[in-house]
């Protein structure tokens, strides 16, 4: 059902989530050994979000009797000098992502595959959620300073408590 070339662009994506759920972890690593708890489990759980992107494009291609071949995934990057370069790499992250998923979509267009612009339209949406989350994080971030990390943390209690 799905074509090769649409196949051959979602295994990249595959290798790409996986990819990000690497560095996300890298991130909250960073977090954690700065005892920044929250922001610490917030990277954590979109680690975890991305392996779970990951995997639907894996049941995606497979239900749709395309042949699995999950790339190699580069290693993260391992330090951070800041917390505002730690958050600007994971929105570059997303923004880049959202191009991809894009490129896939206007695969998808081409070849005539509604199956795959209804799935596609689901990362379109969720992509938009993750620039925005990760816009508005950066932006506390860089409001509050390196000092003052302690206030993006009470930030973060008063936005998991709003939601």
């Amino acid at each position: 059902m799905i074509s090769p070339k649409l196949t051959k662009a979602m295994n990249g994506q595959i290798g790409n989530e996986f990819g990000a759920s690497l560095q996300y972890l890298s991130i909250a690593g960073y977090f954690q050994a700065q005892k920044l708890n929250l922001l610490s489990k917030l990277f954590f759980k979109q680690a975890d979000e991305e392996k779970e992107h990951a995997l639907k494009f894996v049941h995606y291609v497979l239900d749709t009797q395309g042949k699995l071949e999950i790339p190699s995934v580069n290693a993260p990057k391992a330090t951070f000098s800041s917390a505002e370069e730690a958050v600007q790499a994971a929105l570059a992250w997303e923004k880049e992502v959202t191009e991809q998923i894009k490129k896939l979509m206007d695969i998808a267009v081409e070849e005539n595959d509604y199956l795959a612009q209804n799935f596609l339209q689901w990362f379109i949406d969720e992509q938009l959620e993750e620039v925005n989350k990760m816009d508005q994080l950066l932006s506390v971030i860089q409001r509050a300073g390196e000092k003052n990390l302690l206030m993006v943390e009470a930030y973060l209690v008063h936005v998991e408590k709003a939601s």
